[in-house]
């Protein structure tokens, strides 16, 4: 029998290292656990920051995971505002920036990943930011004046969440999309024309297969030139187009490492004592058969969750089909698995309203739902997602056969 670990350090203070914290408490571990993060904050959310944060129906404690209290009374150190600056296996340490090195019996990366620049001429000047941390979206509130001029480069959920809100707040908002369609990574071709009319209905300029040249302006940008010469004005620019996964402290240790930390199903690393958890994750998707990273809640509470039963010898827990959500205007956008390889397309509903679903079916399997304004379908095609359920595409399509007995066929 290996002996029980003593101490756990976290790197990370994200959704996914806070839910590591919590799960081995809950499981009973009575050890040392530490979290170090290079944020100022204890855990918070990162969602709301695009939506409730930026249009400031939110303060920032009510983003925190938990009160600031909860750590001291569960004896959970919080090493926040520093940072990990390197990774000593053999040792089992970690060096800080600060200075400081912390020895470890078991190891949690949770570093998240970074949102993906642009190589542009022009990506320095003044006021072109991006939209990752609270950090992040109090200078966008700064800049985010009624009647500025907001442009968004890209058009994923970041980049018309923010564009929503920019609406919102009275802002003239240009969206510009490198791609065909709008929240191309996540969605299939009904839900970005959905999306596409929806935004222009309420006054942004959405572009699609739009091509950047360069930013212009003198130390703080004035607009951006298209490859046809046209000139967006722009007071700021906000950069949504993607994220790096932050693994650099794993490759530098010898961890294996892909478009991300490679993990098995419990999140552990290529070294049995480390494990990484969040968006920095490159794990099984088992319900998929294949390997992948998720930028997800669900991934980091999921993965959270996952290695802290590994750590305490526990039974891990069931595995949901991966879920997201985007809330942009007066629309929710519920999401349950992935689309991508789907050979069929349901829609139940009418496209032309405001509430709706898209089921993905895979040689008659449903692979995935995107559901707006359509609770029951989130709900339920989650569980067939799960399941791998067989359905009948004309049951699905039938607005007259509730969901509740469709998922009652299928899961039966």
């Amino acid at each position: 029998m290996p002996e029980a670990p003593q101490r756990v350090v976290i790197i990370g203070a994200g959704q996914a290292g806070g839910q590591a914290a919590y799960s081995l408490r809950l499981g009973g571990f009575e050890g040392e656990i530490i979290i170090v993060g290079d944020e100022r904050a204890p855990p918070y959310q990162r969602p709301p920051l695009s939506k409730a944060y930026l249009k400031g129906e939110l303060e920032a404690d009510r983003l925190f995971l938990k009160p600031l209290e909860y750590y001291a009374e569960h004896r959970v150190e919080l090493l926040t505002g520093d940072a990990a600056a390197a990774i000593d296996l053999d040792a089992k340490t970690v060096t800080l920036e600060s200075g400081g090195k912390l020895g470890w019996d078991r190891l949690v990366i949770a570093t998240g990943a970074r949102p993906r620049k642009l190589s542009l001429e022009g990506s320095d000047l003044g006021n072109i930011t991006e939209l990752r941390t609270l950090a992040d979206v109090d200078r966008l509130k700064s800049l985010a004046r009624a009647g500025a001029r907001m442009v968004v480069v890209g058009a994923g959920y970041i980049g018309l969440e923010a564009a929503a809100v920019g609406r919102q707040l009275g802002l003239e908002v240009t969206v510009l999309e490198a791609m065909p369609q709008v929240l191309s990574r996540v969605a299939g071709p009904e839900i970005g024309a959905f999306y596409t009319r929806i935004h222009r209905e309420a006054g942004t300029d959405v572009r699609l297969g739009a091509r950047i040249e360069k930013f212009e302006g003198h130390g703080l940008v004035t607009g951006v030139r298209m490859s046809d010469g046209e000139v967006i004005p722009a007071d700021f620019v906000l950069v949504g187009v993607g994220v790096l996964p932050n693994m650099e402290l794993a490759l530098a240790a010898g961890l294996s490492c892909g478009n991300g930390i490679v993990v098995d199903e419990q999140m552990r690393t290529s070294d049995p004592n480390v494990f990484a958890i969040g968006d920095v994750a490159w794990r099984p998707l088992v319900h998929y058969g294949r390997e992948g990273r998720l930028e997800s809640v669900h991934n980091a509470i999921e993965g959270g969750k996952l290695a802290a039963a590994a750590i305490l010898g526990a039974n891990p827990p069931g595995l949901e089909a991966p879920w997201f959500w985007s809330d942009q205007f007066d629309l929710k956008l519920q999401t349950a698995g992935l689309w991508t390889g789907a050979d069929e397309r349901i829609v139940r509903g009418d496209l032309g309203g405001r509430a709706f679903a898209v089921f993905y079916l895979k040689e008659g399997h449903v692979i995935a739902v995107d559901a707006v304004n359509s609770g029951p379908e989130f709900i339920v095609g989650k569980k067939l997602v799960a399941a791998k359920a067989k359905v009948a595409p004309g049951d699905l399509a039938d607005k007259s056969i509730s969901m509740k007995d469709i998922g009652a066929r299928a899961l039966s």
